[in-house]
């Protein structure tokens, strides 16, 4: 059983195989199956545009894009993760610290990684979506649904054969959810605990504003995605 906990993340994680600095198990999110994300970015942003994904796990969003004519570069802080991708240029980094000499048509931020609750380490995250961006690219988000705060509760269900179950539901203040996931399948079982920020229009738009963005436009009913451009 392994574990991995952060001072800098506020997540942790355990389970078999290895684990990312935030927790996430690696064997697990190799397995987990796509769900629309490719086809959204797809639709906002020009056929066979040049995309960096910031936080690219296993490739679970990549393979997607690269189907849908896209030539992506995949960013990720864990080399184990990136192993798994093919097709795409990998670079291992943080986020924070990416300083790529070339510019893409579109940054894609996916993943809720803006519900982050360190602030500084949020900022530092779209101010890189910036520094990576063409002059008339666009930067993709997304964030968890405006509704997803207040009416997140536990559940179960079962996604291409992995059992998952969010367990240990709490709201620390009306701005903060924390939650523990647990996945189980053929066998192995891994856990994964985070807390979360709301992160309303006004808030998102004014965190977007300091990294020098704007948003463009909401690209899903939930307003979960969105295109930010400078």
């Amino acid at each position: 059983m392994n574990r991995a906990e952060s001072n800098r993340y506020s997540a942790a994680g355990s389970g078999p195989g290895p684990l990312t600095p935030d927790g996430c198990p690696v064997e697990l999110y190799a397995l987990l199956p796509p769900q629309g994300e490719a086809e959204i970015v797809h639709a906002a942003v020009p056929d066979g545009a040049t995309i960096v994904e910031l936080g690219a796990g296993a490739g679970r969003v990549t393979r997607g894009l690269l189907e849908l004519g896209h030539e992506v570069v995949a960013v990720d802080e864990s080399p184990e993760m990136l192993a798994h991708i093919r097709g795409a240029r990998t670079i291992c980094a943080s986020i924070e610290t990416l300083s790529l000499a070339e510019r893409f048509d579109v940054v894609l931020l996916a993943s809720y990684l803006v519900n982050e609750t360190n602030d500084s380490l949020r900022a530092s995250w779209l101010a890189a979506c910036e520094r990576q961006l063409a002059p008339d690219g666009c930067v993709i988000v997304q964030r968890h649904g405006l509704s997803w705060f207040d009416r997140a509760q536990p559940y179960e269900r079962v996604t291409g054969g992995i059992t998952l179950r969010l367990r240990e539901v709490s709201r620390p203040t009306p701005d903060l959810l924390a939650a523990t996931m647990e996945y189980e399948h053929d066998g192995r079982r891994w856990t994964h605990s985070y807390t979360h920020c709301r992160m309303d229009d006004d808030r998102l738009e004014a965190e977007l504003a300091r990294a020098g963005l704007r948003v463009d436009s909401y690209l899903t009913d939930d307003r979960g995605w969105l295109r930010a451009r400078r």
